[in-house]
């Protein structure tokens, strides 16, 4: 099964509830937690390990040959996402906007925008015991996070196949990013706070997995927080709630050390056996 937890906003526990989710499954099951959040990957922190793999990982960008260019301007029309533009006699190939779709290289007439790569990103392979943990790194200055998790999840399908169980750390929000790492995902896990910002933002990521017609759950993170306008919420729409983590100061004081919870703090062990005890009624 793969399983991507993601959160309408950051800072609602999503990384922490993935980092021990998969700690404590790996005591029964081969499992293995992908870190996508590329831009600004985390779990490290609290998983540590040794490392077993480093790939760098590249993209393919056109790049403009002057000499073979006749000017027609159709690679322009073809790009949607704007990243070619004609200046006059020039061919402005801008990198930041392309998606890599090779349609531009592919239909040149000419052959005058072959694709070159360039770098992308890192994906690291870590073991703690007997969970696999890989974390994907994107370049500074890069603006694009999906390609990098595309490839991160070619990553997983490549060399965890046989594993039990595949987590997926999704980007926060409900952006292209966050979309990427969730839309191969067999079922999708919301975390959620009591909070007006927490339950605006859970509306927002419902939307989007609904539109991409995956079946999800929420966790509420932090309950006892907050006012009632969440649970109204929930059971107006009919959304399940797998787990409740309790607003407890220890478990502030343990993440802020970058500490795991599940081994300290008994109702984050009842949370995550909860979950993990629905997950097996899926498969």
């Amino acid at each position: 099964m793969r399983l991507a937890i993601a959160s309408g906003k950051g800072g609602t526990g999503k990384t922490t509830l993935a980092v021990n989710l998969a700690l404590k499954a790996s005591g029964t099951m081969k499992t293995v937690l992908a870190d996508l959040d590329v831009e600004e990957p985390n779990g490290s922190i609290f998983i540590g390990g040794e490392t077993v793999d480093e790939k760098q990982v590249y993209r393919y960008t056109p790049a403009w040959n002057q000499k073979s260019c006749s000017l027609c301007g159709k690679c322009t029309s073809w790009c949607a996402y704007n990243a070619l533009i004609k200046l006059g006699e020039i061919i402005l190939v801008m990198p930041n906007l392309c998606h890599s779709c090779y349609a531009c290289s592919e239909l040149c007439p000419d052959g005058a925008l072959p694709m070159e790569a360039s770098p992308l990103g890192t994906i690291r392979h870590f073991s703690r015991g007997k969970l696999d943990f890989t974390e994907s790194k994107l370049n500074i200055g890069l603006e694009q996070a999906a390609p990098l998790i595309k490839q991160s999840l070619n990553y997983l399908d490549e060399n965890f196949k046989d594993h039990d169980l595949q987590i997926l750390d999704s980007p926060p929000g409900t952006a292209c990013s966050m979309m990427e790492a969730v839309r191969s995902a067999d079922y999708v896990i919301l975390v959620t706070e009591p909070t007006p910002f927490g339950l605006h933002d859970l509306k927002l990521a419902v939307e989007t997995v609904r539109q991409l017609e995956l079946p999800f759950a929420v966790v509420i993170n932090r309950d006892g927080i907050g006012n009632d306008e969440l649970d109204r919420y929930l059971k107006a729409e009919e959304i399940a709630v797998w787990a409740r983590i309790p607003h407890q100061r220890e478990i502030a004081e343990l993440y802020s050390r970058g500490e795991i919870l599940f081994d300290k703090v008994a109702a984050v062990d009842d949370a995550l056996s909860d979950i993990l005890q629905r997950l097996e009624g899926l498969s």
